[in-house]
């Protein structure tokens, strides 16, 4: 259904705000930039700006609600023959080989890095999205293999799966910030990525295998 002109607006609105927000923080640090400024700089009001964003800390994570979902978005989109897991390892190597923004591999994200490094709240919120990372996975294992509740499976299982993806995550991090160049990254997690993989278990390896109908 396409885009009404309002809900246009409004994301535009909301996209512009984010915008001007990551501006000043990247500039002068999170914490040393008020909602008001925020709000003044981007000429809307303190009320508006909360009305698209909640928390201080939406302004600058705004992109973080796509993370969310993204395991299990892998793990239900794995192919025939395929388990959790490896589904994960295939996506990860995909995202780090084609050099993605989406995990981090461009120009700005050491910067941006930076900016979550110095501030005690970025760093809280980014623990807080990892753990709802962690929880969604864990749901959609539980639905994938039918577990039930009381199973500890999926929970285990939910763990070591996100701990590919997170240990990913944070050494394209470390390496930016360090003053790494996006290939140069890719490269090198490439070859972690593999390590990584021979750590896990068949166990871990043979879960959630997906039927070749």
């Amino acid at each position: 259904m396409a885009e009404g002109l309002r809900e246009r607006k409004k994301r535009q609105t909301r996209q512009y705000i984010s915008d001007v927000a990551t501006g000043l923080f990247l500039e002068r640090g999170f914490e040393a930039v008020t909602v008001a400024e925020v709000a003044d700089a981007a000429d809307v009001s303190v009320n508006t700006v909360y009305n698209y964003f909640p928390a201080k800390e939406d302004l600058f994570l705004d992109r973080s609600r796509g993370v969310v979902d993204r395991l299990s978005r892998w793990v239900r989109g794995r192919r025939g023959g395929e388990s959790a897991a490896s589904a994960v390892l295939r996506e990860l190597r995909e995202e780090v080989e084609s050099v993605s923004p989406r995990v981090g591999l461009m120009d700005g994200y050491a910067a941006f890095m930076r900016v979550v490094q110095e501030s005690p709240a970025l760093r809280s919120r980014m623990w807080a999205i990892g753990q709802e990372v962690l929880a969604d996975l864990e749901r959609t294992l539980r639905e994938e293999t039918g577990a039930p509740a009381e199973d500890p499976l999926p929970t285990l299982m939910a763990g070591q799966i996100n701990w590919l993806h997170g240990t990913v995550m944070t050494e394209i991090g470390h390496r930016m910030v360090a003053g790494g160049k996006p290939p140069e990254v890719s490269r090198e997690v490439l070859l972690l990525l593999d390590e990584m993989a021979d750590l896990l278990s068949e166990k871990v390896l043979n879960y959630a295998v997906r039927g070749a109908g």
